[in-house]
């Protein structure tokens, strides 16, 4: 498995700067874009839980108006939410939103696949896992991964942590190569973009919690 990490780190490096390249005027028309539509800066970042447990700041296109997770339902959110911006919704919609990661990848702070990088403080903070929920930080987190092809926001917290544990478990370049194909399929057919249900359950949860 090592040498096939260390080729999947090599095209990670290699096909985010090509990216980069290639997409430059979208990137800037993008942030002309979001300037234009509301208030605030190009850029949201915020702390995420990497490999190993680390924090690093992950990089987005805002979608949302500034300071959204100051408002409303915070971190929680669905596709009719009054917080995110006419851009926002057609970046979302696209995933084009996610692009800024390319920078995470060039920092070594993230893989194009792999498990979803959680906020540091939910679902848990990283005490909070379970030895065997931990194994999803064996790896780089991904832009996209085996969770995203397989439901995306239609799944609960438990059953990402699931995939992402098999993702690690049965790692393979082949697999990579499948969740890649299968993201852009979803992404065109728009597949599990919002799951207000699965929100509303997970905001309860929260509140019960509190």
């Amino acid at each position: 498995m090592m040498i096939q990490l260390a080729v999947k780190r090599g095209l990670d490096i290699l096909f985010a700067f090509l990216a980069l390249l290639v997409l430059s005027g979208v990137l800037l028309v993008i942030s002309v874009a979001i300037k234009v539509d509301s208030k605030g800066p190009v850029f949201f970042k915020q702390e995420r839980l990497g490999k190993n447990g680390t924090v690093f700041q992950i990089y987005k296109f805002r979608t949302m108006v500034e300071d959204a997770e100051s408002k409303g339902r915070g971190i929680f959110q669905n596709e009719n939410d009054d917080r995110i911006t006419k851009t926002g919704k057609l970046l979302r919609v696209t995933s084009l939103d996610e692009l800024p990661q390319l920078f995470n990848i060039l920092r070594g702070e993230m893989s194009f696949i792999g498990p979803r990088p959680p906020l540091t403080y939910y679902p848990y903070t990283i005490d909070g896992y379970s030895g065997e929920q931990k194994i999803r930080f064996q790896f780089l987190p991904g832009i996209t991964g085996y969770a995203q092809i397989m439901g995306r926001n239609s799944l609960n917290w438990e059953e990402k942590i699931h995939y992402d544990i098999d993702y690690v478990e049965n790692y393979s370049l082949g697999l990579d190569l499948k969740i890649f194909i299968l993201t852009i399929y979803k992404i065109v057919q728009r597949e599990h973009v919002h799951h207000p249900e699965n929100s509303d359950t997970q905001l309860n949860q929260v509140n019960k919690k509190a």
